[in-house]
This record gives C-alpha cells, sequence and structure tokens, in this order.
C-alpha cells in the first residue's frame, strides 16, 4: 500500500513539472515573437530615420570647409597684424560697399595695426551722420569713438538694393559661423560654374561651401582685384586670408590679450600650489601631531562583570 500511494505521488509531481514546463514554453514562445517584432519595429524605424536624414543632408549640398594652419590659431600665438591691416584695406576696398561692421570702432585700431595718428586720420575720412547744436542734420569728419559707417540707411534699403537679400554685417561673423576663419576664406576662394540640375537664378551665384549652393552675393576676390599698401601680392587667396584674418580681429579684439592673461595664469599656478601646499601643512602638521593620554580617576573606574 505505502508503495502504491509513493508511485502515486511521483506520477503527480512529474504532472505537474510537465504542466509547468508546457507553460514555461508557451510564454517563452510569445516572449520570442515580441522580442523579434519589436526588433523588425526598430530596425525599419532606424531604416526611415536613416534615409530622411540622408535625403536632408544630400539637399543642403553643404562642403565642409578645409582646415588651414591659420597663425593665431595656436594656443601661444598671438594675430599677424600685418595681415590683419591688409584685411582692413579689403574691407575698406570690396566689402564695405554692401556689408557693416557696426561694433567695430575706430579707436579699436589705436596700438593694434595702427598708430594713434593712423586711426585719427582714417576715422577723419568717414562722413558720419550727425546733428548740430539747432538739431539739424549734418555730416561731420569721423572721430577715434565712431563706429565704421553703415552703406545702407537701414534694412530695407539694403536689401533692396541686392535683390531683396539684405548683406549681413561682418563684426562677429567669424565667430557665427561653423569653421570661422576657414570657412571664411573657402567661401570667398570657391566660386564655380553650377553643376546640372541646380538652377542659379539672374544676380546669383554657385558656391558650395555655402548652404544649398546658390548665394546672392557674387564672387568679389580676384587675382590683384586691390593694391596693397605694403607691396604684397594682392592674389584672390591671400585676400582671402588677410580678411579672413581682420574679420577674426575684429570678432575678438582682445584676443592677444586674453591669451597673455591665460599665460600670467598659468605662469601663477606652480607658486600658489607652493604656498598652498606649505599653508596646508603648517596648520595640519600641529592637529596631527596631537596625542592624548587617557587617565582613570580614582573611584570613577569603570564597572567591572562579574565573572
Amino acid at each position: 500500500m505505502l508503495k502504491r500511494c509513493a508511485e502515486m505521488s511521483a506520477a503527480a509531481r512529474l504532472s505537474v513539472v510537465s504542466l509547468e514546463n508546457g507553460f514555461l514554453y508557451q510564454a517563452f514562445v510569445v516572449l520570442e515573437k515580441n522580442l523579434a517584432l519589436g526588433a523588425g519595429v526598430c530596425a525599419a524605424s532606424g531604416l526611415v530615420y536613416a534615409l530622411e536624414n540622408s535625403v536632408a543632408r544630400a539637399s543642403d549640398q553643404v562642403v565642409h570647409p578645409y582646415q588651414l594652419p591659420w597663425p593665431h590659431s595656436g594656443f601661444f600665438s598671438s594675430f599677424d597684424y600685418n595681415s590683419v591691416r591688409r584685411g582692413y584695406e579689403v574691407y575698406k576696398q570690396v566689402c564695405a560697399a554692401c556689408h557693416s561692421m557696426k561694433f567695430l570702432r575706430y579707436r579699436h585700431f589705436v596700438d593694434t595695426f595702427m598708430t594713434e595718428e593712423e586711426a585719427k586720420a582714417e576715422a577723419a575720412e568717414a562722413l558720419i551722420n550727425d546733428i548740430d547744436g539747432n538739431g539739424a542734420a549734418i555730416q561731420r569728419p569721423g572721430i577715434l569713438t565712431d563706429g565704421l559707417p553703415n552703406p545702407y540707411p537701414n534694412k530695407k534699403a539694403a536689401a533692396a538694393a541686392n535683390n531683396g537679400a539684405a548683406p549681413p554685417d561682418l563684426t562677429l561673423m567669424a565667430l557665427a559661423r561653423h569653421g570661422g576663419d576657414d570657412y571664411i576664406f573657402a567661401l570667398l576662394t570657391s566660386y564655380f560654374d553650377a553643376p546640372e540640375g541646380i538652377k542659379v537664378d539672374e544676380g546669383k551665384a554657385y558656391n558650395p561651401y555655402f548652404p544649398g549652393g546658390v548665394i546672392s552675393m557674387p564672387q568679389q576676390l580676384y587675382d590683384e582685384g586691390i593694391e596693397y599698401k605694403d607691396g604684397t601680392v594682392a592674389t584672390q587667396s591671400q585676400q582671402a586670408k588677410d580678411i579672413a584674418t581682420f574679420m577674426h580681429w575684429a570678432a575678438e579684439p582682445y584676443h592677444d590679450t586674453r591669451k597673455l592673461y591665460g599665460l600670467k595664469i598659468l605662469a601663477l599656478f606652480p607658486i600658489v600650489a607652493v604656498v598652498l601646499l606649505y599653508g596646508k601643512r603648517q596648520a595640519w602638521t600641529f592637529i596631527k601631531s596631537q596625542k592624548f593620554a587617557w587617565r582613570t580617576t580614582k573611584g570613577r573606574e569603570p564597572p567591572t562583570q562579574k565573572q
């Protein structure tokens, strides 16, 4: 009888295990199907996203500018102020006809690439709109505190004179565009005939470095297009290099001063570190060297445990 009961109990346990295994198998099958479905959905979504991005990027037709070894790009480097001065000549003779630099003052020229007398003479050549003591509109010679004159009275006039596209201000352009100096140089030296499939309206030009490839500004720099006062040969690439350097200086007129202060701070670090280390040892030596001796007063001994 006992043997029969044991056999029945073993059979019952076996049936329970088989039932549990059946449920587990079904659950595993359902989980496997769900995982396969989820993986398929993720793969399809990723493919659609990649295709959309590739089409969007292809429609932009933007070529990334190549990196050039600019003299001022190093941590310990400063501007080539001869190039900055030549860049100002390019701006004055070519760019100033359409573009403003409203955040730049003639006083910024002093002790950088011009003497004070040269900067005053340069400012005096500009005619600044002002009012006299009676409130009447007049034009006077510029002074050091004046900004560079704007070629247009307002944005609407600028847009009307340039096929509906107002030329942007160039003061901060070297920092506002990805690539900075490299972008400016590449843009000014990369005007080509438009390839098939790209429509260029009248008055516009094709430039692969401009988003969309079609730019409202026609080519401005040509070999021997201007004459430098210092006798440098004014090739197209030389003019582009100089105007890019000048625009970077205009965006960061205190570029060299900032680097100089950074070097001074780095030079002070070892001195400050030594002073702090000495002060730390001076303050903590006494605390760390203290020793405490505990003495128990007679009659106040801690109670002893009874054996």
